[in-house]
């Protein structure tokens, strides 16, 4: 039930709206004046309040202004005499909903109240779904407690008020969507466009369309203009998922983008300009296809002005409890179960595997161990990954490498990423920072080395 604040110093007026409003089943307080409107203010919450605007001593304006301070969230509707129309439009200008001139029927005053009250919940349920979206894709949706998330946490609350360009980096699977998604979510573009395409899933002459739109008759089968994935981005957030696979072609037109903030659609000499934060991802070493030719390096630092970085799941293996849980609950919902836990032997075996598929993998296993399971408790038998699967990383993580006449001992339990650095950095070492030395070793480029160092912060250690 709603509830309404009628304020006006004209007690026949008063009278008449609130037992009409009373009538109309509304919770209805009255005052007769300013003052004692504002005592109902400081003790009461209200989703309207319908005011008189000439009153002695404490005005509508008054009352509106001590609305907007203690109530944000309520309607105002200010009651005015034909003479003071202006002030009641100033008064709009301050945050009121609408005026209404006296005199005034009921059936005009209760369609204005309805219409503010309808207005009044579109906005509560609107905040509800975004604090929803913010709940579901912002920082929040990520789980892990690793040293290694809490710092990409951190970092999305850093860059998500920026309008730079960000490349999420990690194999596949490690959830760089959802980072995106999270960068745009606690964003002040948030309430904006969040649009997205896979690089990877058309060919290049279908992309560019997409990406930039066409005009009609720019190409067998365009019947009509087309608005792309640029121009209704605009004001928000373009993902580019797999940026990798863009072809060399597109790779031109989208730094161009990425410069002058402009494009034409395909067929059109046209000129847009939009304001598009631009976040890639990709499971590939771009600085590798830049190498090999297949990406520019022109876009690339483009694109990376800031790099987020996720670790596989196997270098973060203390949020295997965390990451159950929260897929535990997950499933156990969707399924219509109660299962309570898992026992400890499946947890060390989750904990032993090194999960190439990354989170992915991860969440599908414990969503065929709830589906499996037919007790309380989840056991080994329900779950379907060996203990372990030790596979190539395994082999690497348990065997000490000979690079440049320096012994590496790697620990088990290290992950591939860290075996490569530290392979890296001992050879450079063996060579006394030679790069070129250190680079034929290695059997990379000495621009790959380079990047490499600059990823570790070690470019001013190895000159």
């Amino acid at each position: 039930m709603s509830k309404i604040l009628v304020v006006d110093d004209e007690s026949l007026m008063k009278d008449f709206l609130t037992e009409s409003l009373l009538a109309q089943k509304y919770d209805v307080d009255s005052a007769s004046n300013g003052t004692r409107a504002l005592e109902f203010i400081n003790k009461e919450n209200y989703d309207l309040i319908l005011t008189d605007y000439k009153m002695p001593k404490v005005s509508g304006m008054d009352i509106l202004k001590k609305a907007g301070e203690k109530m944000p969230d309520a309607k105002v509707i200010i009651m005015t005499a034909y003479g003071t129309v202006e002030k009641a439009v100033e008064a709009m200008k301050l945050g009121a909903f609408d005026y209404i001139t006296k005199p005034f029927s009921l059936d005009e005053i209760l369609i204005l109240i309805r219409r503010a009250l309808e207005f009044k919940s579109l906005e509560t349920e609107n905040r509800r779904l975004h604090t929803e979206l913010e709940d579901v894709y912002g920082s929040r949706s990520i789980i892990g407690k690793s040293r290694k998330m809490k710092e990409i946490f951190d970092l999305i609350n850093t860059v998500s008020q920026s309008r730079s360009t960000i490349l999420v980096t990690g194999e596949s699977g490690t959830g760089k969507e959802l980072v995106a998604r999270a960068v745009h979510y606690i964003s002040d573009r948030k309430n904006n466009p969040f649009i997205m395409i896979n690089c990877a899933a058309l060919p290049a002459e279908l992309m560019e369309s997409e990406l930039f739109g066409h005009e009609k008759g720019a190409f067998t089968g365009a019947i009509s203009r087309f608005h792309g994935r640029f121009e209704r981005a605009d004001t928000g957030t373009l993902l580019l998922d797999e940026i990798s696979e863009m072809s060399p072609k597109l790779q031109a037109k989208l730094l161009r983008v990425l410069q002058e903030r402009e494009f034409e659609p395909v067929g059109s000499s046209e000129t847009i300009k939009v304001d598009v934060r631009i976040i890639a991802t990709t499971n590939r070493d771009l600085p590798v296809q830049i190498e090999a030719g297949e990406f520019r390096e022109d876009l690339y630092y483009r694109l990376n002005v800031i790099n987020i970085h996720l670790a596989p799941l196997r270098s973060r293996l203390d949020d295997i409890p965390l990451l159950t849980e929260h897929f535990l609950g997950k499933f156990n919902r969707e399924n219509g179960k109660a299962i309570e836990g898992i026992s400890e032997d499946v947890l060390e075996a989750w904990s032993q595997y090194n999960w190439p598929g990354n989170v992915r993998e991860f969440e599908n296993a414990v969503e065929r161990a709830v589906v499996m399971c037919k007790s309380k408790m989840i056991k080994l038998s329900d779950i379907a990954i060996p203990a372990a699967r030790p596979g190539k990383e395994a082999e690497i993580r348990s065997t000490a490498t000979h690079a440049g006449g320096s012994d590496i001992v790697v620990e088990a339990g290290s992950s591939l990423e860290n075996v490569e650095r530290e392979l890296i950095l001992k050879t450079l070492e063996s060579e006394a920072g030679n790069r070129t030395n250190a680079a034929n070793i290695l059997g990379i480029s000495v621009r790959t080395l380079r990047n490499k160092l600059t990823q570790y912060g070690q470019m001013d250690v190895f000159k």
